[in-house]
């Protein structure tokens, strides 16, 4: 379910770059979330020059944004953590500031979404959840772990 979304303009970072973000980001959820790997999924989207503006100037070059849809239910503690260490490592990463890295968490509610063609449940029913899924599909998840 969680399914993180990072702008970036066109050309700031590379394929690499990319694959590094996503592993620390999913690596992340994982360890702090508590959520299996295979429900992690990031996204990047380009950002054409010109395209986005912060105070009505355009931001320019050098900034990264991380949007995160994530189940309801973690602690405020939890959500802290996610969030400095996602824009530490991620500006670690792109090689930028910090301060040049913006993260949002959004909060819904497990049962309000679908993936893999089943309704998720609350954080903490993952197992119960998983072993309710067609055979064939747990082994193609497990191979995500």
């Amino acid at each position: 379910m969680p399914t993180y979304v990072c702008w970036a303009q066109t050309g700031q970072l590379s394929a690499d770059q990319r694959s590094e973000i996503a592993r620390s980001i999913t690596n992340a959820h994982h360890e702090v979330a508590l959520a299996p790997r295979y429900l992690v999924q990031v996204i990047f989207a380009d950002i054409a020059p010109g395209s986005h503006f912060i105070g009505g100037q355009s931001a320019g070059r050098g900034h990264l944004w991380i949007r995160a849809d994530i189940r309801a239910g973690r602690t405020q503690e939890q959500k802290e953590r996610l969030l400095n260490r996602i824009a530490d490592e991620t500006a670690q990463i792109a090689g930028i500031s910090k301060e040049h890295v913006w993260v949002y968490i959004s909060d819904i509610p497990g049962p309000s979404v679908l993936e893999f063609g089943h309704v998720l449940p609350p954080p903490g029913g993952e197992e119960e959840w998983f072993a309710k899924l067609p055979e064939k599909l747990r082994t193609r998840l497990r191979s995500l772990e």
